[in-house]
């Protein structure tokens, strides 16, 4: 559809005797809501002011002499032009599809150019819970998406693994826990001795003292705090890898904030240099009331650093490292200003590659209207949701389909996609409560629900067999309905990526869906006496194709049955 697009747009371009550039009315071509207004349509109220008609008189005048290949028909409706395609523009999509498979829809936009992401980036010795769920999936989706238009792609899992929680957990370690105990609960168990600190230091506040101490030793060297921080690193990401396959989730590097501790006085230094740094209360800073933004902390009154002095030392290596024209961070929209003040002060440094910074803030999630919170217990650990998800499934495939082969495995793909799915569905800011019923629901506009339609062409296509030939000719509107649907899989990808937001693909893919099994509904594939039509075969095989590429864009696999 990109490519007709481009068409209609010259064509109008040269009838308005270039009031508005070819690009500019390619972007301004919708989709009418009603398919019997046609099948594109363009709003002529922008040119309006330039040409000196109404837009009512501009789209009639438009539509009286336009002519352009793959256009059917041109028909003014109020200030709109509306377009009918062609239907051999169709037959032309579904052969398009059908011969490049898994190639359609991408292209060669990221082609030498390389994009980093910073995503999932877990608190070490702190389990994965629902609140990790969508810098995890929304920071793979992006990965994957990047990938598919021709970018090469650095994963980094930026773990929490340094700062004064590691003095309470040694501290509360050393009261309260023991080796037997943390390797046989693993990462529960330090979440247990964590929670016990701050019960206890409600009581005691000298404890947090102690914690400090503790941690002041770990920056120091000690041997046996360094040897205690390495074994809870190594406890945690074996939890976490679990999870991470669950999703088919892999990073190319897991450098966390410790890898930078050498690496930020080069910075601090070059921004004395630069005359950026002040004193404030005995604290560094960076002013930054010229930007309408509070100071950016560089050193405490002690000078230890933080949070953005470690950003931006990452941010030097890794473009030292890779080279990358975009470094992307998905994480909270609470941090959305601290990613303004360091970005600005990277600028501020001299640094001409600031711009390629980008933070790609999503809403939080709570439970019941109360905010997570790991030292509370307050969470719902994804492990736990995965499992409840992967077994509401087997029990379903049970009633449904015993016999199915690798029930286990179809389980997982389908439950564990459910949650992905759910959460992905609405746009990325949005603040949501979970709910559980809501996530594990089967019906309606879901991830089995999208998986139950590749499987049923998957079945389809099993019972007829392969085709050599081409389509040629499609009548009913079903038919042109998921046409229509399947054309818009390349924009689909582009607006993802253009916003950086993977509910894009979520919800086309419910669109694919549910053209499909209105097609299904309405239209015979194998005639009663057996013979196939080999349109609707390809029209399948075209369908099956694209929710493949896009459940897999969002992280969720494609069962051949279910």
């Amino acid at each position: 559809m990109t490519e007709l697009k481009r068409k209609i747009a010259a064509a109008i371009w040269a009838m308005t005797d270039g009031v508005q550039s070819q690009e500019d009315i390619a972007t301004l071509l919708e989709y009418p809501p009603d398919s019997t207004m046609g099948d594109l349509a363009l709003p002529c109220f922008k040119f309006a002011k330039a040409m000196r008609k109404s837009p009512m008189m501009i789209a009639a005048s438009l539509a009286e002499g336009f002519s352009c290949e793959g256009v059917k028909e041109a028909r003014a409706i109020g200030g709109y032009l509306n377009f009918t395609i062609d239907e051999s523009f169709y037959c032309a999509i579904v052969n398009k599809i059908v011969r490049e498979g898994d190639r359609y829809g991408r292209s060669d936009e990221g082609k030498g150019k390389t994009v980093v992401l910073d995503y999932s980036s877990p608190n070490v010795a702190k389990p994965f819970h629902i609140g990790h769920l969508g810098t995890t999936v929304i920071g793979h989706a992006l990965k994957k998406l990047h990938e598919f238009v021709g970018y090469t792609c650095v994963g980094i899992n930026h773990l929490g693994d340094w700062g004064t929680q590691f003095g309470k957990i040694i501290c509360a370690y050393r009261r309260w826990g023991s080796r037997e105990a943390v390797e046989a609960g693993g990462v529960d168990e330090l979440v247990n001795i964590y929670v016990k600190f701050h019960e206890e230091a409600e009581k005691d506040p000298t404890l947090n003292d102690e914690a400090r101490a503790e941690f002041h030793k770990l920056e120091l060297g000690d041997e046996e705090n360094i040897a205690l921080w390495k074994w809870f690193i190594a406890i945690s990401l074996a939890e976490y890898k679990k999870t991470y396959d669950q999703l088919g989730i892999e990073f190319d590097s897991y450098n966390g904030e410790a890898f930078y501790t050498d690496k930020m006085p080069e910075q601090i230094a070059l921004m004395r240099e630069k005359g950026i740094l002040t004193l404030d209360d005995g604290a560094t800073i960076v002013n930054l009331d010229a930007y309408n933004m509070p100071p950016c902390l560089i050193l405490k009154r002690d000078g230890s650093t933080l949070y953005p002095t470690r950003d931006i030392a990452a941010a030097v290596y890794r473009k030292r490292t890779y080279d990358f024209d975009k470094c992307i961070y998905v994480t909270s929209s609470g941090q959305s200003l601290h990613f303004a003040q360091w970005f600005k002060v990277v600028d501020l440094m001299g640094y001409d590659w600031a711009d390629k910074l980008v933070h790609v803030p999503y809403g939080t999630i709570s439970i019941g209207g109360e905010k997570l919170a790991t030292r509370t217990g307050n969470v719902i650990l994804l492990r736990d949701l995965f499992a409840a998800a992967i077994e509401k499934c087997l029990d379903v495939i049970n009633e449904k389909n015993p016999t199915l082969d690798n029930k286990e495995e179809t389980a997982e793909a389908v439950g564990v996609g459910a949650i992905v799915f759910y959460y992905l569905l609405n746009g990325r800011i949005k603040d949501s409560d979970f709910n559980m019923d809501d996530a594990l629901s089967f019906d309606g506009n879901t991830g089995p629900y999208t998986q139950y339609t590749y499987a049923r062409c998957s079945s389809i296509l099993g019972k007829v067999g392969e085709t050599d030939k081409e389509a040629v000719q499609y009548t009913e509107p079903s038919e042109y309905a998921l046409c229509k649907v399947l054309s818009r899989f390349p924009e689909a990808v582009k607006a993802a990526i253009r916003d950086y937001e993977p509910s894009v693909i979520t919800r086309y893919s419910l669109e694919v869906a549910t053209a499909f099994n209105k097609f299904y509904q309405d239209c015979r594939i194998i005639s009663a006496d057996g013979e196939v039509n080999v349109n609707r075969v390809l029209l399948v095989k075209a369908t099956r194709t694209v929710i493949r590429e896009a459940l897999s864009l969002i992280c969720l696999k494609t069962p051949e049955k279910i």
